[in-house]
């Protein structure tokens, strides 16, 4: 059996490496202050935003540092979240932490969506796919 290629770490992989292990540590890091600052920074939606964010951040980086043949499916994804994560942030971007956050949420996104190759090759979510093809046309 031969041994499995094992992807090359070229610049751009290793730049949405090093976002996306830092935007884990934000939102772990922004996830604690939400908790201390109480309101709106709590509200359960945004929590599990920055909570989904920082694990996915993780399981890109972990995925690419593999060199795993799924990689760009899990960069796709954590584009989405980032992006999603990026907005509930920036919702409370009067807050210089949460403008912080923001910002990193949207640089993240952007690394990892260039990682998948700017186009996703399938459907990610077939039930929404789905949705879409009931529609009226």
């Amino acid at each position: 059996m031969a041994p499995a290629e094992v992807m090359p770490v070229d610049t751009d992989m290793r730049q949405c490496i090093e976002d996306c292990l830092a935007c884990h540590r934000v939102c772990l890091e922004t996830l604690t202050y939400c908790l201390e600052q109480g309101g709106e920074h709590a509200e359960a939606k945004h929590l599990r935003l920055l909570m989904d964010c920082a694990e996915m951040c993780q399981t890109g980086a972990s995925f690419m540092l593999r060199g795993s043949e799924l990689q760009t499916r899990t960069c796709f994804a954590c584009s989405e979240v980032c992006a999603r994560c990026a907005e509930s942030c920036a919702r409370l971007g009067k807050d210089p932490r949460m403008k912080a956050c923001a910002d990193l949420c949207a640089r993240c996104s952007g690394s990892c969506w260039r990682m998948g190759g700017g186009v996703m090759p399938q459907t990610p979510n077939p039930e929404a796919a789905q949705r879409a093809a009931d529609l009226p046309a």
